[in-house]
């Protein structure tokens, strides 16, 4: 192969040179793209490269999701917090995730619940960055008062940004100040963390708001019809389910054992060759009662860094069963927006702030009636 060579006939020394350095750098400094994520289907592939002719060397040419790099904060993090009863920094593996009772709450919401026992509260799991998806979700799905008669808690939840956390922290603390709505611990806020994040919002439960009927845990890119949620689903007028939890539920999937994927799991922090049942990410609800269980529980067993993963290895622990809801209310995948379906669905995933504004509209148009 030829080798790179900067040359131009009367053109200025000086400035070649520049021209040759800027490009250099460039050509260098240019990261990587991180693997998008893919389906469910390639998941299942990949996990066995056996089970389909080719799929391992499909696999290899996939470049390696750089998850080392990106946790290298957190493992300060995890020594500062280092105590006799955590494993070692040499012994603990960087996937591991730290569960401790030294995590504070820098933004809180902690007399929310004290003059109303709210029948749903949304945890909306958000980045401190997220400032347009957070508006949204306000102005859609996560309007308190979007179902009349029903006592509804909007919360969002976040940890400290790995990077930009002192100038954000500002933003995010007027942001605050103006809604009230934002609960956040200084955990750092990275995927490997939204176990924690998740958590986060079962200790608030626990500590602030123990008389809520129902919790529903919702990722901030989804459209949730909160109304059908609670008229199919949770029936106000009935006395509050117990030990409940509901979504789109996943049966006998197995850990991605690949670092080509930021799910990848290593058997070092997670052994068995599958989950327990559990409900997908997106969205998903349960009882009061058993986001306390699953918050006394977590702090006995293992966690792993898939967050849904490891609401089931609570359940599995605590004795407790999924719940099946019927078909294709929770929904993973993207579906085309149409209002008559939407009404009929309570979660669509992959809904940015701008396509949620645009179609919000419509599906509130009382004049646009579905047939029953």
């Amino acid at each position: 192969m030829k080798a790179f060579m900067c040359h131009s006939q009367g053109f200025p020394t000086l400035m070649l040179l520049v021209l040759c350095s800027m490009f250099l750098f460039l050509l260098v400094a240019t990261p990587e793209r991180e693997v998008s994520e893919v389906s469910p289907l390639l998941l299942k592939l990949f996990s066995n490269p056996q089970s389909s002719p080719g799929s391992a060397q499909m696999l290899r040419s996939i470049p390696e999701f750089e998850w080392e790099s990106a946790l290298e904060l957190e493992k300060k993090r995890f020594l500062a917090l280092q105590t006799p009863a955590h494993p070692t920094a040499s012994t603990r593996h960087p996937l591991e995730v730290v569960y401790s009772d030294g995590y504070k709450f820098r933004l809180n919401e902690p007399d929310k619940c004290q003059k109303i026992s709210p029948f749903l509260v949304l945890f909306v799991i958000t980045e401190p960055q997220d400032i347009a998806k957070r508006e949204a979700i306000r102005k859609t799905w996560g309007n308190e008062s979007s179902v009349p008669g029903v006592s509804i808690l909007r919360l969002f939840l976040t940890g400290l940004h790995p990077r930009f956390g002192s100038p954000l922290q500002n933003l995010l603390e007027e942001e605050s100040s103006i809604y009230r709505d934002i609960v956040q611990q200084d955990f750092l806020d990275t995927y490997n963390n939204l176990t924690l994040k998740t958590l986060m919002g079962m200790e608030w439960i626990s500590k602030f708001c123990p008389n809520a009927s129902y919790v529903m845990k919702a990722d901030s890119d989804i459209f949730l019809n909160v109304e059908y949620l609670v008229s199919q689903l949770l029936h106000p007028h009935l006395p509050p389910k117990k030990d409940y939890m509901t979504g789109y539920i996943y049966r006998n999937t197995k850990p991605i054992r690949s670092k080509a994927y930021k799910w990848y799991v290593p058997r070092e922090v997670y052994p068995n060759d599958t989950y327990p049942p559990y409900c997908g990410g997106p969205g998903y609800v349960l009882s009061g009662d058993l986001a306390q269980k699953i918050y006394q529980v977590a702090q006995t067993i293992r966690i792993i860094n898939m967050e849904d993963s490891f609401i089931g290895i609570c359940l599995h622990k605590l004795g407790i069963s999924v719940t099946d809801s019927p078909w294709g209310l929770f929904n993973v995948y993207k579906i085309t927006y149409e209002k008559c379906r939407f009404s009929k669905v309570v979660v669509v995933h992959h809904f940015g702030p701008e396509e949620l504004l645009q179609i919000w509209p419509n599906f509130q148009d009382q004049n646009e009636t579905c047939k029953s």
